[in-house]
């Protein structure tokens, strides 16, 4: 029987990338739909989970994608809504690639620090992928200050993550003034930049200035650099002393979790895959 996967995009137009990936990773069909919303999802779920018998529908999965991330997550929430008993099928939400990106950004900080000894910085913090990334250093132990340029909004975020994680070591912080920017770095001995393509979230002044600091990721591919110095392409690469990140360097493990997240979603029907469940298959693979 083959495997067939049903992407179900927010965007008028399904994305090209995640077709890509789905046939890359092993979909034997994939069926394509864009404009899709919590209003006009249940026909689409209806349709996926009673044309074949409950013993077979793991052999169907169901992949939500998109550039909106929180309209993502409520179709997310929706399809989930939808399934009942027997008549289930997988499920993976990374609108943006929010979660593979933040889990491969976790994972690539582990490999060089020990994330319960470690103060980090988030910035860009407020969006889709810094706090999944601000979520999931959380839950491996890490101290963090998700800084965004404003205060009103880093802790609305933070109020935010304590449905997702426990949040008694995190704290909000600005990020647009120069002293608001040195409060939040000073000590930290990660940073991360997960702010819009071609934002530059810190001077190389400020980050030469933090006197602690052992590694850098910079999750922006498009000039200017989100950290000044860092490089798109560096992948641990050391520049001074200090480990360097770059989008294309983290971005070979978010494929790699990606292709294996898809694959996983045929092992059973039901699989759901969101930010921690992306995570943990992601460690899985190092």
């Amino acid at each position: 029987m083959k495997n067939i996967l049903i992407q179900l995009d927010t965007d008028s137009l399904p994305s090209t990338f995640d077709r890509v990936v789905a046939v890359d990773a092993g979909a034997d069909e994939l069926f394509s739909y864009g404009g899709v919303s919590p209003d006009n999802v249940e026909s689409l779920v209806h349709g996926a989970i009673f044309t074949r018998k409950p013993s077979d529908l793991m052999h169907t999965a169901i992949y939500v994608g998109g550039s909106n991330v929180a309209a993502g997550e409520a179709l997310y929430k929706k399809v989930l809504k939808t399934l009942f008993g027997p008549f289930s099928v997988s499920v993976m939400m990374d609108s943006n690639g929010s979660n593979t990106t933040a889990a491969a950004t976790v994972l690539a900080a582990a490999k060089h620090l020990d994330l319960t000894q470690t103060t980090a910085v988030v910035l860009a913090g407020t969006g889709p992928v810094g706090c999944r990334v601000a979520q999931l250093l959380l839950s491996q132990g890490a101290t963090v200050r998700l800084a965004s340029r404003s205060i009103e909004n880093s802790r609305a975020t933070c109020e935010m993550l304590v449905k997702a994680a426990d949040t008694a070591k995190l704290t909000a912080y600005e990020s647009a003034s120069a002293e608001g920017m040195a409060a939040a770095t000073n000590g930290v001995q990660l940073v991360v930049a997960a702010g819009a393509a071609g934002a530059q979230l810190i001077s190389a002044e400020q980050f030469s200035a933090i006197s602690t600091l052992k590694l850098a990721i910079d999750l922006n591919a498009v000039s200017p650099a989100g950290i000044a110095g860092v490089e798109v392409m560096d992948k641990a690469k050391d520049r001074n002393g200090l480990l360097c990140y770059g989008a294309v360097g983290v971005g070979g493990t978010k494929m790699k979790i990606h292709h294996a997240c898809i694959r996983r979603l045929f092992e059973s029907n039901d699989q759901r895959l969101e930010t921690t469940a992306i995570f943990d298959l992601g460690r899985s693979l190092s």
